[in-house]
């Protein structure tokens, strides 16, 4: 059974003025296409073949022969995540993980600085993330294709801060990329979902 690509959870054009249809063509279409492509190819007439894309990411992780596996696999699965972290008019938190963040980061202002932080501060591509670990939030950023779920932590949230994902709308002004998903795009209650799964 081959990966495939799940279509966008919305309209390419519901994101926009932040993130434009002619981005999400080439992001979700190419780009993510892409990584779907060579996962296919790198599996195929393997045993992962088979496998759960989550599979896939625990049986590669960290194993030096299994590189582009882990890299392919954990890319197309960050993609999926990242679209459903995004919606039109977002940005609203509901009151379950507003308390949740409050107890864990002592405010929404603060967890809203560290998560922005971590996506400034991720040298070259790669992505910031609010994830569960040992029952506590806290807010990370790994490099190229790493993902909260190599590291047995579950993944909530996630700002995807490659340069394909933004370069179209904001050219080089990552930090207004962030701001815009963060105060406009934001899925919180996707986030409050994972939590509560």
């Amino acid at each position: 059974m081959a990966f495939e690509l799940p279509p966008l959870p919305y309209a390419y054009d519901a994101l926009a003025p932040y993130i434009s249809s002619e981005t999400l063509h080439l992001h979700h279409d190419k780009h993510h296409q892409t990584y779907v492509t060579n996962l296919n190819n790198l599996t195929k007439d393997t045993p992962l073949a088979n496998a759960s894309l989550e599979e896939v990411i625990k049986a590669s992780a960290g194993d030096s022969s299994k590189v582009g596996i882990f890299n392919n696999a954990a890319q197309v699965w960050n993609h999926t995540f990242f679209w459903q972290c995004l919606k039109k008019d977002g940005g609203k938190m509901p009151a379950a993980l507003e308390q949740r963040i409050v107890a864990d980061f002592g405010s929404v202002e603060k967890f809203k600085e560290e998560l922005t932080q971590a996506a400034l501060t991720q040298f070259g591509s790669g992505w910031a993330w609010l994830y569960l670990d040992g029952g506590k939030l806290k807010v990370g950023k790994t490099g190229n294709a790493d993902t909260p779920l190599a590291h047995g932590q579950k993944p909530l949230f996630t700002i995807d801060v490659w340069e394909h994902a933004y370069y179209v709308d904001f050219q080089n002004r990552r930090a207004d990329f962030v701001k815009a998903v963060i105060d406009n795009l934001a899925n919180w209650d996707f986030a409050a979902e994972q939590l509560a799964a």
